[in-house]
């Protein structure tokens, strides 16, 4: 596993960053505890978490199996905030009062001393930029918090924080957590360029497009039982005619090479050159072995151009990036509350 800089920081990342939001029962702790040892093994060292996954859970869990395997300085640890906690008015938000909270509370479910990456976990448009990164950068000076990035922010604010930050000399974003695979492709129209000026780091979540990439949806077939899809109707804006349209083409591309569709999407994601690190989201431990064993998978300039020719550079087929980030903006216009 290659690991590399945590965009213009000192600090390495591993290509592929093991994602826990699929923890969702107490009794998860035994099987993760397999996937993060294996994951360890693997050369992975960069797990994602977030306090909203499992209200507290997935957080829990992940501080039990590293304060039990004593690996916990093995791993650079990334949680969020920001997300609603509960129904109280402060809750939620990227305000002084629900970071610092939130923070605390983080460190004590994952029995950590510091939250290696923290992430403000969606837009929070009703607090000043000023008081977000002053809030983050007392956090930081009290050794709680080491980097700290955005999650699902839109380019436009990003630049508003480090423009901030330049003329006040407070704590610079130096990572971005969207969403991108091949069925949107929308952060390469500003977000990665924007990043690559920037040296922000882009760690992307989503590689298989909620399962579409899968394999398990396929055209004509009733979505199945289980899966995030299934009580998803004809007005849907992710499980489209389109999206399924390219992956009955991509099948035939990762049948040639004797892969699974998975692994087919999850190598493209790793050719993207301006990616740090693509969060893979295992629900099993034969999922995680499949997942790895695409790391070693490169893909031909003829099935690069294909999946370009599919969905090119830029356009989506299933909307992801739009819908988390400017159709989260607009909602906000009309109601502060809509994180």
């Amino acid at each position: 596993m290659d690991h590399v800089q945590l965009g213009r920081t000192g600090c390495r990342i591993s290509r592929f960053c093991l994602g826990t939001m699929n923890i969702r029962k107490p009794e998860d702790e035994e099987p993760w505890t397999q996937i993060v040892g294996e994951a360890l093994d693997g050369g992975i060292n960069f797990i994602d978490t977030a306090n909203v996954y499992g209200r507290g859970l997935s957080e829990t869990v992940t501080g039990n199996i590293l304060a039990a395997s004593g690996r916990r300085d093995e791993v650079v640890l990334a949680t969020k905030a920001v997300a609603p906690m509960g129904d109280g008015p402060n809750d939620r938000g990227a305000n002084r009062y629900h970071l610092t909270r939130s923070v605390e509370a983080s460190l004590k479910r994952l029995q950590t001393d510091r939250i290696d990456l923290f992430y403000l976990h969606v837009v929070d448009l009703s607090t000043p930029m000023d008081e977000i990164l002053e809030t983050l950068n007392t956090l930081i000076q009290q050794g709680k918090l080491l980097y700290i990035g955005t999650s699902k922010w839109p380019p436009t604010l990003i630049m508003e924080g480090l423009a901030l930050a330049e003329a006040r000399g407070l704590p610079r974003f130096v990572a971005e957590q969207p969403p991108y695979h091949i069925l949107d492709r929308g952060i390469e129209n500003e977000l990665l360029w924007m990043a690559r000026r920037q040296g922000i780091g882009v760690c992307s979540w989503g590689p298989l497009a909620y399962g579409l990439l899968s394999g398990k949806y396929r055209k004509g077939e009733k979505p199945y039982e289980g899966g995030r899809f299934a009580s998803h109707g004809p007005d849907s804006t992710r499980f489209t005619e389109e999206a399924l349209d390219v992956v009955e083409a991509l099948i035939p591309l990762a049948e040639a090479r004797g892969i699974t569709l998975a692994q087919f999407a999850h190598a493209w994601m790793l050719s993207r050159p301006v990616l740090n690190s693509v969060l893979i989201g295992p629900r099993t431990i034969e999922q995680f072995r499949g997942t790895m064993e695409a790391y070693d998978i490169e893909l031909t300039e003829e099935e690069l151009a294909r999946v370009d020719e599919l969905v090119p550079p830029g356009r989506f087929v299933s909307n992801f990036y739009d819908g988390n980030v400017y159709e989260r903006m607009r909602r906000s216009l009309a109601d502060p509350k809509a994180y």
